[in-house]
């Protein structure tokens, strides 16, 4: 038991930026991000013992990390009539150099994201952080084509509501 426990606390000490990348991007709340986080470590602890090393380690962390959050923002949306903007803790893995968000293109892009539902914003998350179709395939148990199509038609609203945004602005 002792062993079991020191090899879960190392591995979630190595991997907790994920549990983080996935609680900022479902609550902007601090009280609830931190139920949140403790939800996930318990989830992660309680299905530790059944952990299948065929599969990443990575993967089985995303997959729980989803599953809990999406849980808890539809428990939360039911509470609550708003939707929980995105933190900028997300979008950190953007290369520099590929970054050609300005601070306003950044919060448009954090708002369109939040009003996102929660299979699409997961998506985006995997996609942000460079996980292959494959990988979010088997964290959100879809198929690769339904992934690909699905980050996509993503791109594509994201891309058309940048485009109504400016059209608005140029009016103006």
């Amino acid at each position: 038991m002792e062993k079991s426990r020191d090899i879960f606390l190392s591995n979630l000490e190595a991997n907790k930026g994920i549990i983080y990348k996935v609680v900022n991007s479902y609550t902007s709340h601090e009280e609830d991000r931190k139920d949140l986080v403790q939800e996930i470590i318990f989830q992660l602890w309680r299905s530790f013992s059944s952990y299948d090393d065929q599969y990443r380690l990575t993967t089985w962390i995303y997959r729980i990390a989803l599953n809990v959050s999406i849980s808890f923002f539809r428990k939360e949306s039911r509470k609550r009539e708003y939707s929980h903007p995105l933190t900028e803790a997300v979008l950190e893995n953007i290369p520099e150099e590929n970054n050609v968000l300005n601070s306003d293109n950044l919060k448009l892009l954090q708002m369109f994201i939040s009003e996102l539902k929660e299979l699409d914003r997961a998506l985006l998350i995997l996609y942000l952080d460079d996980k292959s179709h494959r990988e979010m395939a088997e964290i959100l148990g879809l198929s690769e084509t339904n992934v690909a199509t699905k980050i996509s038609r993503i791109k594509e609203r994201l891309k058309q509501r940048f485009t109504k945004h400016e059209t608005l602005e140029g009016s103006r």
